[in-house]
């Protein structure tokens, strides 16, 4: 049975990438940052398995921290595959870049390292498509792709998140490059997930649901966003371990782009009586109201471009048949009005 770490196993992806590897049959060793939240992970997905499923034999917890090299070694005895998802995820950039792009960097090549140190050759890397978009697209192309990488440097790819993703997965590769060319690596790299959480314990990522849902704002910005499902994310992970033309690769977790307004108008139309904003705000406005708002300030970099990115590797290799944007938004709408998440 080919045995998987896990790191990040108690974030929104992380729980269902253990899900996953869980249902397909892999041995799953978890990484939590505190013990506590290892009865988190195991309540959100035992739900989720079928009746008898021994859990007990097929899961179990570590503690790690992105930046100690306590337990990482132990951790990764008897392992065959890293998958390392874990990263801080926040909606505002900080005031110090630092709190993201240091814990990103060091924590990717710590894992590197110590899956290298345990002779550990599969590694499956969570990046993000802020690796890829945080840059002018070159001469004659119309979406990213994974060929591409953004520039620390630019307007967009400077955003202190986008440089932490950016600036961990090229860790990653230059690392393998000079110090460990047996090392297989994939990388992941993800857009805006959305789909329903495994329970309520979830971080930043569907806050643009639930911004909506909450009517926040009486006008929508002039923005948009790529949309991936949660459970497609997690599939790509998992199917990546054994799909040997993904080595070496990186692959953009994609099923299409929406804009603010048309995500709105999709949750609008499902959700009829909330007081639900389609308007689109002159670009002035969200300017103005960035002074005041540092989840508004984020988004300035983006304000007003439409580029979309190109995920058709990922259905020719790993044969992703993405699930629509519509059905993870209402899904995710649906999951935060069940478990009342947001107002009524």
């Amino acid at each position: 049975m080919t045995k998987v770490l896990l790191t990040g196993s108690s974030g929104y992806i992380g729980k269902h990438i253990t899900l996953r590897l869980l249902a397909d049959g892999f041995e799953v060793k978890a990484s939590v940052r505190k013990s506590s939240k290892a009865d988190e992970v195991r309540d959100a997905v035992v739900a989720h398995l079928p009746a008898g499923f021994e859990l007990a034999k097929k899961l179990s917890f570590v503690e790690l921290d992105l930046e100690s090299d306590s337990g990482w070694d132990s951790a990764l005895e008897g392992v065959d595959v890293l998958i390392h998802s874990a990263s801080p995820f926040p909606i505002a950039s900080p005031k110090d870049e630092n709190e993201l792009v240091r814990p990103a960097v060091e924590g990717t090549l710590r894992a590197l390292k110590a899956a290298h140190k345990a002779g550990v050759k599969r590694v499956i890397l969570t990046s993000s498509v802020a690796a890829i978009y945080g840059n002018d697209l070159p001469a004659g192309k119309t979406e990213f792709d994974e060929t591409m990488w953004s520039d620390p440097n630019h307007v967009v790819g400077r955003v202190a998140y986008t440089k932490s993703k950016t600036l961990a997965e090229k860790a990653a590769w230059d690392y393998i490059a000079a110090e460990a060319p047996e090392l297989e690596l994939t990388t992941i790299n993800p857009v805006l997930v959305a789909g329903a959480p495994l329970d309520k314990n979830f971080g930043a990522s569907v806050s643009v649901v639930e911004r909506i849902m909450n009517g926040k704002d009486p006008m929508l910005p002039d923005l948009s966003f790529s949309i991936v499902d949660v459970k497609d994310v997690a599939a790509m992970h998992v199917k990546a371990i054994s799909i040997d033309d993904s080595k070496g690769k990186r692959f953009i977790a994609s099923a299409g782009s929406r804009t603010f307004v048309q995500i709105a108008k999709t949750l609008k139309e499902q959700f009829p009586k909330r007081k639900i904003s389609t308007i689109q705000a002159p670009s002035f406005v969200i300017r103005f109201l960035a002074l005041f708002d540092g989840e508004v300030k984020a988004v300035l970099p983006t304000l007003g471009k439409h580029i979309g990115v190109n995920s058709s590797q990922t259905t020719k290799v790993l044969g992703i048949d993405f699930i629509s944007p519509e059905t993870s938004l209402i899904e995710t709408a649906n999951y935060l009005v069940d478990n009342k998440l947001v107002k009524p």
